[in-house]
């Protein structure tokens, strides 16, 4: 999200993080851990701490709706 946020292409940011374009695409689906060295890269990429982009707690998808303790959607 952040990426897309800021209108930063997968190659682009994955120039700046010295790692191939596809593995921008794993990190995003989900699908490869970065190491602690690369998680900090790319929140120092963002200028945001380490923990708004990964978190132990998985991120809702987008559009995603959430339902509340009384049953509506939120």
């Amino acid at each position: 999200m952040l990426r897309a946020e800021r209108g930063v292409s997968r190659r682009d940011l994955a120039a700046a993080l010295d790692v191939h374009y596809q593995t921008v695409g794993y990190l995003e689906r989900g699908e490869y851990s970065p190491s602690l060295h690369l998680a900090l890269r790319i929140a120092d990429y963002f200028e945001v701490p380490v923990e708004v982009v990964f978190s132990l707690n998985p991120f809702p998808r987008l559009g995603a709706t959430e339902t509340t303790n009384d049953g509506s959607r939120s």
